[in-house]
């Protein structure tokens, strides 16, 4: 099963990647790019770490990267974010990751978030279950609003009525990727995202999350088509299945108030 496989070579390849981006540590030249965001040498090298494994040793699959665009392949393909949250680190900051998966059509099949400062890696295969450092993990099972850990935007927080429920905020980690992971592992209960993410910030955890026990939609409801070719997505909540409908109630209230 191809998903088997590519797992051991996202695993070797974030690896890689992870120890590119530690050598640049406080040395990388950072510059914006055209749509605001930050970018480094160190998330390019990663990229190309990536790339070189990954593409070399599946060059018939297709390839879609934050830092170099799409190009096109067979119905399987990588995506990938060599370091989701430059900004942190470029301030020194241990909660940046290196993110792969492997899609079959528009969903994830394999995916791993690695964190390389403290050796850290998330894996998930579709059907084969979640793991943090090689060990089973599973959403919280939480049912009860009140103290409830959710990650999201403050002004949701305070104004969509969570703080009211008795939620309790999370502190919200630079890498998006990490942050959903720590909801599929029962760290958190749930996320609620900003507008925004793209298939790169989202892919791997959202098979991480679903193969924890856990959901990952749109505020709808809906699941994630990664196949789709504007790669941005609205806020997306991810975490314990018997705080889905409730939370995106009340996030979606909130949004269509804005």
């Amino acid at each position: 099963m191809a998903a088997e496989c590519d797992i051991e070579l996202l695993v070797r390849a974030a690896r890689a990647a992870g120890h590119v981006a530690l050598t640049f540590r406080g040395a990388a030249q950072s510059w914006t790019k055209d749509d605001g965001t930050p970018v480094s040498e160190a998330d390019l090298a990663a990229n190309e770490a990536l790339r070189t494994i990954l593409m070399g040793a599946r060059p018939g699959y297709g390839w879609l990267s934050e830092e170099d665009g799409r190009a096109s392949g067979g119905p399987l393909s990588f995506i990938v974010d060599p370091i989701d949250g430059t900004r942190a680190y470029m301030r020194g900051d241990t909660y940046w990751t290196v993110v792969a998966a492997v899609l079959d059509g528009g969903r994830p099949v394999a995916g791993v978030i690695y964190r390389p400062f403290v050796d850290t890696l998330y894996c998930a295969r579709l059907g084969g279950g979640a793991t943090r450092n090689g060990r089973p993990v599973h959403v919280s099972g939480r049912q009860e609003l009140r103290d409830a850990r959710v990650a999201l935007p403050g002004p949701l927080y305070r104004d969509g009525g969570f703080e009211t429920a008795g939620v309790v905020r999370a502190h919200n980690v630079s890498s998006l990727a990490l942050r959903l992971a720590k909801a599929g592992e029962g760290r958190l209960d749930a996320v609620i995202t900003k507008s925004g993410p793209h298939h790169w910030d989202l892919a791997a955890a959202d098979l991480f999350v679903h193969e924890a026990g856990g959901t990952l939609t749109n505020l709808s409801g809906e699941t994630l088509d990664y196949a789709a070719e504007t790669t941005s997505h609205g806020a997306v909540f991810a975490g314990t299945p018997d705080l889905a409908e409730p939370l995106r109630r009340m996030a979606a209230r909130h949004d269509a108030a804005a």
